[in-house]
């Protein structure tokens, strides 16, 4: 049986216990992928849309659990990541 992973009061802790413990003796399956963002938002987009589109991202972007304009930033991400077809 592996190890839980123990709860943290601090980062500090956190990064420590990272730093020092064999991972893979604990049981990472309940941990979810988590995704940073380090690039400074420098532009702005403002655009339009049918309240029901705006309604169904907000609530797919809640059962994710992160801000709808993060949903949105990644479909961008994730449709501008394609190959691009040539015609």
């Amino acid at each position: 049986m592996r190890k839980r992973i123990p709860k943290f009061k601090t980062d500090e802790e956190a990064e420590q216990f990272v730093d020092t413990a064999d991972l893979s003796e604990y049981d990472l399956s309940g941990l979810e992928p988590m995704r940073f963002e380090f690039e400074k938002k420098s532009a702005q987009l403002n655009m339009r849309v049918p309240k029901a589109m705006l309604d169904a991202v907000k609530k797919r972007s809640a059962l994710r659990g992160i801000p709808y304009t993060r949903f949105i930033r990644e479909a961008v991400e994730k449709a501008l990541s394609r190959p691009e077809k040539s015609k």
